[in-house]
């Protein structure tokens, strides 16, 4: 316990995820961690085991995601984490920690991307939704969440034949390969075909993306497994009123992380994704894991049990 870096809670970790974000923290030209050894581990699920934090006392079932926690402070990949109490959100009732870090910052960030297209103002009668890296964490959830939400969701993947049994298990009425979803386009604009796009991809696709939404429809990016730069005009933007939406789940401000979770643990559970089987791995299967979700062939959450 000495070796726990500073924070005013102490938790006994029962869960944690596993996530892009950690596989790249496993390897130095990640870009993630600064300094080694280092416990990664960018969420976690646990019981308070001491505190000297107002908001929580011991016994509390507890989830942390984002902020620092498994970047610059040591994470998720231990029996024990010491953390500070302002990064911890109380396990909303519907949730229990295994079902919190299947869902974790992949179906978190899904939520977000959902909440801030229906802030938007998407509606299910603007017509489909395009999710890419559908087969994904962010993908998956949100497949999950748009359908239970009443929205007709295009389901785009590299694994199109292999997964598209599982894609429409968890709520896709369509699936297309990843590279259908962005035909060639020379002009300014493409024929306006999704209402909204979830995009945890980033990448040279999005470009191709922004030209095909609606008017007045929104991309919601929150990843750069595609690559962090794409190329891009301002014709979607001033042509059609789309928006691109950041969608930040590190440092999202603690009153919307709260009511996300509370969404999450009510009308927007991801039963779909959590009914279909989530991987439960131990420490020791890490190495593995990390080398498969670095591949791109991870399909659905796997989830570390302590």
């Amino acid at each position: 316990m000495e070796q726990l870096p500073e924070g005013e809670v102490t938790v006994r970790v029962k869960y944690s995820g596993v996530n892009y974000k950690d596989g790249l923290a496993s390897i130095p030209e990640g870009k993630i961690v600064r300094r080694y050894p280092f416990i990664p581990g960018i969420d976690l699920a646990g019981t308070v085991e001491c505190s000297l934090h107002p908001s929580f006392k011991e016994g509390d079932e507890v989830i942390c995601t984002g902020y620092e926690l498994g970047v610059s402070h040591e994470g998720g990949y231990s029996e024990y984490a010491r953390v500070k109490g302002d990064w911890l959100v109380p396990l909303p009732a519907g949730l229990s920690p295994k079902e919190a870090m299947a869902i974790g910052t992949a179906g978190f960030t899904a939520a977000l991307s959902v909440a801030d297209l229906i802030r938007n103002g998407l509606k299910p009668e603007h017509g489909p939704v395009l999710v890419t890296g559908a087969t994904g964490g962010v993908g998956s959830f949100a497949v999950s969440m748009l359908s239970k939400l009443g929205f007709e969701v295009a389901a785009a993947t590299g694994k199109a034949e292999t997964q598209r049994e599982w894609l429409m298990n968890i709520g896709a009425q369509t699936v297309i390969p990843r590279e259908e979803a962005v035909p060639a386009a020379k002009g300014a604009l493409s024929s306006a075909k999704w209402a909204a796009v979830v995009d945890p991809v980033g990448g040279t696709r999005l470009s191709g993306l922004l030209k095909q939404v609606k008017y007045g429809g929104a991309v919601a990016l929150s990843g750069l497994t595609g690559g962090a730069e794409f190329p891009g005009a301002v014709y979607p933007f001033i042509l059609r009123g789309v928006k691109l939406l950041g969608i930040d789940s590190v440092y999202c401000p603690m009153d919307i992380r709260r009511e996300i979770w509370g969404r999450l643990a009510g009308e927007w559970k991801p039963v779909t994704v959590l009914d279909s089987g989530i991987r439960e791995i131990s420490l020791n299967e890490l190495p593995e894991t990390f080398e498969r979700i670095l591949k791109g062939g991870a399909v659905g959450r796997t989830i570390v049990s302590m």
